[in-house]
């Protein structure tokens, strides 16, 4: 069950633990004025990345430019074709 703030016209501010189909108060529990106003606070909502939520929209493969596609791609070797090392032979005496 919720708690509902309510404020009164005298600026009297009180709390309500109550269902939601529970009609609201008619007077001010502090006072008795009325009528009442139900007091709303923003909730904290964090935005990430470009989806609302940091998993959405999960980004796929880039298409590839003009400039990238006769560039090679850097990588820990240094030349684009990938070799199977050789081993080294004992020099023989």
């Amino acid at each position: 069950m919720p708690i509902y703030e309510y404020r009164c016209p005298n600026g009297h501010v009180f709390e309500q633990f109550k269902r939601m189909s529970d009609p609201p108060p008619e007077q001010c529990e502090v006072c008795g004025a009325s009528p009442l106003e139900l007091v709303l606070y923003p909730v904290a909502i964090h935005y990430k990345g470009s989806g609302f939520y940091s998993t959405d929209y999960g980004k796929g493969k880039q298409p590839k430019t003009k400039e990238d596609a006769g560039a090679p791609k850097p990588d820990s070797g240094g030349s684009s074709e990938s070799k199977p090392a050789e081993p080294k032979k004992a020099a023989e005496a």
